[in-house]
């Protein structure tokens, strides 16, 4: 491997759904990697065994599927330092908590989690702020290995500095500098024999090289942590990225950090709901990253091609549901015919399992009008089964048509298309246009009656002919034989 390969890594916790924020930072690690020629790879971390969900995994493999980030490393596929799941690198971790022991930079702390919880409790009496009070930072050596020998349960927690600050330069928010006596002694290994989620990040992103270290904004107070190992072991330290959060909108027009009460949240939700994966990836690089052409449609290898780091924003990014929603759109109607029948057709079925309908005619009205495919049951559903409508439908003033003249342009067009066999699209059309052209009418004179008969509805995806076309002739009979009989009551 060349010392100048750039390596990122995704590593997310088994701990349930894929939230658009972790799926973000996924994004960015894959799109940081490719456009620099580097290597992404997928890193489980199941160090929190309390948290861990069943199922989760093959959630993260899932949605990095759907979305198209291909990991280069991974559990899955392996690679040079592997293994990629923490609990499967369990051994590893100690070794290097204990190397610092020795060093003076950690220590074995034997607090019960009575006294832990009594601390805890104890939040802002004097001094103490409700952080681990150190209690153990200083126990002779004697007392530390009567304790270890009489199997005292222990954890082994980090020597932070008291004084001073740590500076270090983030690619995105530049230098930041946090006091020292804000760092508290962190655990490093658990009294279970587990690190923690910040000691194996260390250990594992130096013994897989990993180069850019990318995450969410609200890490960057915790950032001096890592440093601080880092300098501890006397490793180099990575390149950091940090990115904005992620908000969204409260009914009373502000902003705050994004949750569920905004919507949904999470990827699978996402696509319940209709959104396309190539969407919802497009939408999301968006939030927090500026391209440098004034453009917002991207596929995922365009996104690489234009990726860059110093367009990503300090400024946190508002998840709007309308703009993923027209972004939706705008996928649906760039696809090819075929390609919207296909995803279509699960929606089809919904309404006509086991039907077979003129698909190419009930596609070309549908795919200019949704914007997510969830909408088309209920678009469609006059098409199965006639609704119940008043005659006043049939009323039209931009039309010019009322109870009478409709009665009459419903039967002048049963008369005419009873004798008919083509049924196509474009043969209805010349047929009706002949008609009104016969009848000295307006075409919308003949055509409003034809619709409302045929769709019993004033809001119809498509026109007359389109609706007469999918439901074919019997049933396009049958349905203006019932508006006539109903304007005749």
């Amino acid at each position: 491997m060349s010392e100048n390969t750039v390596r990122t890594r995704f590593a997310p916790s088994p701990t349930g759904f894929m939230h658009v924020g972790n799926l973000r930072t996924a994004l960015y690690e894959y799109l940081i990697a490719k456009s620099l020629g580097g290597t992404f790879v997928l890193r489980i971390e199941d160090t929190d065994q309390e948290r861990l969900v069943e199922g989760a995994v093959d959630i993260i493999y899932n949605t990095l599927r759907q979305v198209g980030l291909n990991h280069d490393e991974g559990p899955d596929i392996g690679g040079e330092y592997g293994p990629y799941v923490q609990s499967e690198r369990k051994d590893i971790y100690k070794p290097y908590a204990e190397q610092l022991v020795k060093s003076g930079k950690a220590y074995y702390c034997f607090c019960t989690k009575e006294r832990l919880d009594a601390l805890h409790e104890s939040k802002g009496d004097g001094e103490f702020s409700g952080g681990y009070d150190r209690h153990c930072r200083n126990l002779p050596q004697e007392e530390v290995e009567r304790l270890l020998a009489a199997n005292t349960p222990y954890v082994i927690r980090q020597k932070m500095p008291f004084e001073g600050s740590t500076t270090f330069d983030d690619a995105v928010y530049g230098s930041i500098t946090i006091e020292n006596k804000e760092l508290e002694d962190q655990i490093l290994i658990k009294s279970d024999g587990y690190p923690t989620y910040n000691f194996a990040n260390v250990i594992d992103d130096h013994l897989m090289h990993i180069t850019h270290v990318v995450r969410g904004s609200e890490y960057l107070t915790s950032t001096p942590k890592y440093n601080l190992l880092y300098e501890a072991f006397g490793w180099e330290l990575p390149t950091y990225v940090h990115l904005p959060l992620i908000m969204g909108k409260n009914d009373d027009g502000t902003v705050s950090k994004l949750s569920k009460r905004h919507g949904s949240t999470g990827f699978a939700d996402l696509i319940k709901e209709g959104y396309l994966p190539e969407t919802i990836v497009n939408y999301i690089a968006l939030l927090g990253w500026c391209p440098k052409e004034n453009r917002e449609l991207f596929t995922l290898s365009e996104l690489t091609e234009n990726f860059s780091i110093d367009g990503i924003s300090k400024s946190p990014a508002v998840f709007d549901y309308d703009k993923l929603t027209w972004f939706n759109g705008e996928y649906i109607r760039g696809m090819e015919q075929d390609e919207f029948i296909e995803k279509a057709m699960p929606y089809f079925e919904e309404v006509f399992p086991g039907q077979q309908l003129n698909w190419a005619v009930l596609a070309s009205i549908l795919q200019p009008r949704v914007t997510k495919f969830t909408q088309i049951p209920e678009l469609i559903a006059f098409l199965k089964e006639l609704p119940d409508y008043p005659a006043d439908f049939f009323v039209n003033k931009k039309s010019k048509t009322n109870l009478e003249n409709s009665a009459e342009m419903l039967k002048q067009s049963i008369a005419v298309l009873e004798t008919e066999g083509d049924w196509s699209v474009e043969h209805l059309h010349d047929v009706l246009m002949e008609l009104a052209q016969k009848l000295e009418v307006k075409n919308g004179t003949l055509l409003w009656p034809v619709r409302i008969a045929a769709a019993g509805m004033t809001v119809t995806p498509g026109g007359a002919m389109e609706i007469l076309a999918i439901l074919g002739k019997t049933e396009s009979i049958r349905r203006l034989y019932v508006g006539l009989e109903k304007l005749m009551a």
